[in-house]
């Protein structure tokens, strides 16, 4: 997800959505530990996004 695109949510919407990727970041390492995952790139996208997310609350 772009920065320009978070920076226009408001905050109820960014804590939402980092519920939403957390939730996912954990449903990915249990697949990653049984080998179910393919697309190993996409926990490192999540990661960056929740980072991203947690910044602009920090700031804002």
């Amino acid at each position: 997800m772009k920065i320009k695109e978070l920076r226009s949510k408001s905050k109820g919407e960014l804590k939402k959505l980092l519920k939403e990727k957390s939730k996912r970041i954990q449903e990915l390492r249990f697949q990653l530990s049984s080998g179910k995952v393919k697309n190993t790139k996409e926990l490192k996208e999540i990661k960056k996004d929740v980072a991203r997310i947690l910044t602009i609350l920090k700031y804002a």
